[in-house]
């Protein structure tokens, strides 16, 4: 299919010059030789770009420009000028044409300088759909996907913040169980009170009881005043244990004690201290297994795990990825005030085909590295962590002994023609010969996946 332009120039002769010239490189010329009435004239024909000659009588090229970018910014205008003329050259740039040619003009540096104006074009539109999809996708608090596995969880997030039980969030590290457990506080009754979050794992045994439960004056060495704990701290609102099957075992009956009691002993202290703090609790452990090991209580297992959230890693999340990836890009460009708009093709592709150990945390952290080091508009492969940039997927299944974690047959489908486009370097057509499709139903397949075609 010919790519529609629009041509406004007031000789008539050159309108039929470069209607035949670019006809013959792929383009649909229309032409006006009226610069009056181009606004009137793009509401009934459809184009993907103008060119506009700079000296018309009426309006200027200039004066057209500007119309044009305030009522079609997603049109790309190059301005035709004279040869030399480059305050008529600066002066179109500045009231917003893509690009310019000067004269005498040559047919092909014009067809290129169109061509570089559409893929432009159609790059911005392809940041519209992605961003207007990260904003149509659920999400609560942070949070991004468009997925079953993610829906479900927003469901079972909104269900939980209703009521004041106890909920055990769990997943592999890097998933977002902070954020979880964030946006069930702040979708609760609770939501004005505190968030206090603590990781079990990051503090030693003594440290972490003084932390938990508070201490009074003199009760160990260094107490030189009375502390309130975090379960004080957290008095009307939600107490969030990060790690919690990092608890250690001697400290396992006194929180049991805690929750049951809703009474909290500081540390040195004969006293108990009423208390009115909801629990919410996190690990990548299985913690079935740790009680059955006897490394974690059972009683105080079946107290937190009143409700189970299980989040599920990114590598089962399909096109979570570019979503969140666009969202991340975004978030970063703006911080650092950089003009970096979207991940081209090769990015996407590679960051569809990797793991992610790290999961989301470690998405996060490749988009914050490729928006710092990308010199463009767009993130490239080069911008990417060398794991990821040169990664090559072995399997196109995913094994996992967790039901939460194997994935739908429209998963594995799309896992498996990537893995056949890496073999074979993104030939589509011997790629759709390996796969017994046409190359029709593979770019079809494509396009459903939201891989680049």
């Amino acid at each position: 299919m010919k790519t529609p332009i629009l041509v406004v120039e007031d000789d008539r002769g050159m309108c039929e010059l470069l209607e035949i010239g670019l006809g013959r490189r792929n383009f649909d010329v229309r032409w006006t030789t009226d610069p009056r009435s181009v606004l009137t004239r793009l509401m009934q024909d459809a184009v993907e770009a103008v060119v506009t000659d700079l000296h018309m009588p009426g309006l200027s090229g200039i004066e057209l420009t500007k119309q044009l970018v305030g009522n079609r910014p997603d049109l790309p205008v190059v301005v035709i000028t004279a040869f030399g003329s480059m305050e008529s050259a600066v002066e179109a740039m500045r009231a917003g044409a893509y690009d310019f040619v000067t004269k005498p003009l040559e047919v092909d540096a014009l067809a290129l300088v169109l061509n570089r104006a559409v893929q432009h074009r159609a790059l911005r539109e392809e940041v519209k759909l992605l961003r207007k999809a990260v904003a149509a996708t659920h999400s609560f608090g942070g949070m991004i996907g468009d997925g079953d596995e993610m829906r479900k969880v927003f469901d079972l997030v909104h269900r939980a913040a209703q009521t004041d039980v106890s909920v055990l969030i769990t997943g592999e590290s890097g998933t977002g169980k902070e954020l979880v457990a964030r946006s069930i506080h702040n979708q609760s009754p609770r939501k004005n009170g505190p968030f206090v979050p603590v990781n079990c794992s990051a503090l030693p045994e003594h440290l972490l009881e003084s932390e938990l439960f508070g201490h009074t004056r003199g009760a160990f060495t260094d107490a030189r005043n009375a502390r309130r704990g975090l379960f004080q701290h957290a008095d009307g609102g939600t107490l969030f244990l990060d790690e919690i099957g990092d608890l250690p075992l001697s400290l396992q009956p006194r929180l049991l004690r805690v929750l049951q009691e809703r009474k909290v002993r500081p540390v040195g202290s004969d006293a108990e201290v009423d208390i009115d703090v909801r629990i919410l609790a996190a690990t990548h452990q299985k913690l079935e297994q740790a009680v059955e090991e006897k490394t974690f209580r059972g009683d105080l297992y079946y107290r937190l795990n009143v409700v189970q959230l299980h989040l599920p890693p990114l590598r089962t999340r399909g096109n979570d990825v570019l979503l969140l990836a666009q969202h991340f890009l975004d978030q970063t460009a703006a911080r650092l005030g950089k003009r970096v708009e979207r991940l081209n093709p090769k990015a996407a592709e590679r960051l569809l085909a990797y793991n992610w150990p790290g999961n989301v945390r470690e998405l996060h952290n490749c988009i914050e590295r490729a928006v710092a080091l990308s010199s463009y508009d767009q993130i490239g492969i080069d911008d990417l962590p060398e794991r990821i940039r040169d990664h090559r997927p072995t399997q196109a299944l995913l094994i996992s002994d967790h039901p939460s974690e194997l994935v739908s047959m429209e998963e594995i489908e799309r896992r498996y023609i990537l893995r056949v486009l890496d073999i074979v370097s993104g030939n589509k057509s011997l790629a759709a010969q390996i796969l017994g499709f046409d190359r029709r139903t593979l770019y079809r397949k494509l396009e459903k996946f939201g891989l680049p075609s």
